[in-house]
């Protein structure tokens, strides 16, 4: 049998190699997430040799494998975040709960946490955890958003940049003084059709 050993971490990540070569039929072992077995299928084009595929996370599964897939392994910690927001919402049952609304209060506190952290001029340790504590408000805000997620929020940053900061996109290389910075960022705002001035 073949294994190919997902990282719990990033289920969707699958090694190059893989893809073409998995003989079907293929099982998944109980813990694979439906979304990423609809994924895999996706990908898997391989023969059927009539013993097949094992997808799984166990790293007990390998010993039985005669071919083992791996998934790469990374250091990406914002995506072992999202994966670990994802799982205390599918098995928190006060994070299920949530709302965008009833996450307000915690956002605003750890705003002023993190504002007062400033001010107090707290080491880089100190904010660093305070910047930790206002990701985990973004990511959770996203987490439960029927309509777009953390991915489709960070494209909203990007989207904006090129509006707003074009130089950060056309080679440019030399310092951009203030004036002409402010000057774009007016303009992005207009092409946009921002009116408040706090966007």
């Amino acid at each position: 049998m073949t294994v190919l050993l997902l990282d719990p971490r990033w289920p969707t990540m699958i090694p190059l190699e893989a893809i073409g070569c998995l003989p079907t039929p293929v099982d998944f072992a109980v813990d694979v997430p439906v979304s990423v077995r609809w994924k895999l299928i996706d990908v898997i084009d391989g023969v059927d040799d009539g013993v097949g595929t094992l997808v799984t996370f166990d790293e007990s599964d390998a010993s039985t494998g005669r071919k083992v897939f791996r998934a790469p392994s990374l250091s990406d910690p914002i995506g072992e975040a999202r994966q670990i927001m994802a799982r205390a919402r599918s098995i928190g049952e006060w994070e299920a709960a949530q709302t965008h609304r009833s996450l307000l209060p915690f956002l605003q506190e750890e705003t002023q946490e993190f504002a007062e952290a400033i001010d107090r001029g707290e080491s880089a340790e100190v904010v660093r955890k305070e910047l930790g504590d206002l990701l985990l408000q973004i990511l959770f805000h996203a987490e439960i958003a029927e309509d777009f997620d953390f991915d489709d929020v960070a494209q909203s940053f990007v989207d904006k940049m090129h509006s707003r900061a074009p130089y950060l996109f056309d080679g440019t290389s030399e310092v951009v003084d203030t004036f002409t910075q402010e000057k774009l960022w007016a303009k992005g705002k207009r092409a946009e059709g921002v009116v408040s001035e706090h966007e």
